[in-house]
């Protein structure tokens, strides 16, 4: 039997002028260092909420730009590889210094044994005035949105990038491929976006 998951709508900014108003307020934020890091990597990343929070540094290979999130740590509970552009190794190191030996990349304020609280990003996107406008898990659909309408990127590589199931069940057992190249390619194009806007 196969589990319909219950799909939520998270509010988000899709239209590109907000969004670079939005980047430009992030910059401006004021608070600590694993809020803001967090709050600053989430749309370049477009995962999960929960998995980024939770990003630890073993699963990080900076060298090769890659970012493996183990399966116990997915939704789908699969292993999601996501390249890692420029912008994202620039923040990711940035946070070396403040996690200070944490297994996290994203320590809590409180303790460096766990991560920031699921609802960090959320309230720091309320403290700048973005309640019911945007939330952490909006920025999947920021991303989504605006790669879709570029027209530039197949909706499958964006698809697999978001790590959806292909609704497809018959295509997701043999469409095995991870579009890596492609992907890679397509967060760098991304992150100069993200800039250009901001």
């Amino acid at each position: 039997v196969l589990i319909t998951p219950n799909v939520r709508h998270h509010p988000a900014i899709v239209e590109r002028k907000p969004l670079g108003a939005l980047l430009r307020a992030m910059d401006e934020y004021e608070g600590y260092p694993s809020t803001i890091g967090a709050l600053r990597l989430s749309p370049h990343l477009f995962q999960r909420p929960g998995e980024i929070r939770s990003m630890r540094w073993k699963d990080l290979d900076l060298e090769t730009a890659r970012w493996v999130i183990p399966a116990n740590l997915t939704k789908m509970r699969r292993t999601h590889e996501v390249p890692l552009s420029r912008q994202s190794i620039s923040l990711i190191r940035s946070m070396k210094p403040i996690s200070d030996g944490s297994e996290f990349v994203f320590p809590a304020f409180h303790t460096s044994k766990k991560p920031i609280s699921e609802n960090t990003v959320n309230q720091a996107l309320r403290r700048l005035g973005y309640s019911g406008v945007m939330t952490a898990h909006g920025f999947r659909s920021t991303a989504s949105s605006l790669l879709n309408e570029s027209g530039l990127w197949s909706p499958d590589v964006i698809e697999h990038a978001l790590a959806h199931q292909d609704k497809n069940s018959i295509r997701a057992i043999y469409n095995r491929t991870t579009y890596w190249d492609t992907r890679a390619e397509m967060m760098q194009w991304w992150s100069d976006q993200l800039d250009e806007l901001k």
